[in-house]
């Protein structure tokens, strides 16, 4: 996960929506510092921090709505639609690397696989995403599927692709609509 720019030039001593503003601009740039990767469809770490500096952006709108103008709450839906459209395609990246390591394939990411070990790990830290037993299955060298579940984890597999493809073109379409209308400059003149 992408660390979020630091915040300088805050003054403690400044109304609120002025520091809101300054975040918020440190926020924009975030994400804009980040776009490179948004036509790299297989950039899967760089889409995701895309996303987590989207988030962090449009939080910072929705925290700070009063001290803000109010043009910043429709900002807020596009982030929040852009985070959903990130987090749809995130969430088929995932399902991929299962997809890829329950057949036993070595392209699945070793990213995943150490989050996979790690996530089985946690007992007691709270909710898992997986359960250690099913994480343990996943990653067994000995637990190969059978021809028949193998067909089956394919069939899923072809499909999720296909998905991911989707979640991909309707993300970077929504994105590409966002800059013909000039996006950033857009919040930049609601946060002067």
């Amino acid at each position: 996960m992408a660390k979020a720019k630091p915040l300088t030039n805050l003054d403690p001593n400044a109304p609120t929506g002025q520091n809101a503003r300054c975040i918020a601009r440190t926020r924009l740039e975030e994400v804009y510092s980040l776009a490179a990767d948004v036509d790299k469809p297989y950039e899967v770490r760089g889409l995701h921090n895309v996303r987590i500096a989207a988030k962090r952006l449009r939080y910072t709108l929705e925290i700070f709505a009063d001290a803000l103008p109010s043009a910043c709450q429709a900002i807020a839906h596009e982030l929040a639609q852009v985070q959903d459209e990130l987090g749809a395609l995130h969430d088929s990246d995932v399902m991929i690397a299962l997809l890829r390591l329950c057949m036993g394939g070595e392209d699945a990411g070793t990213a995943y696989e150490q989050a996979l070990v790690k996530v089985g790990k946690q007992k007691g830290k709270g909710k898992l995403l997986l359960q250690p037993a099913l994480v343990a299955s996943v990653l067994d060298p000995d637990g190969a599927p059978s021809a028949e579940q193998r067909y089956g984890l394919e069939q899923l597999l072809h499909k999720q692709l296909q998905l991911r493809e989707e979640h991909y073109r309707i993300f970077r379409q929504h994105w590409y609509q966002l800059q013909a209308r000039d996006f950033r400059r857009e919040l930049q003149d609601v946060l002067k």
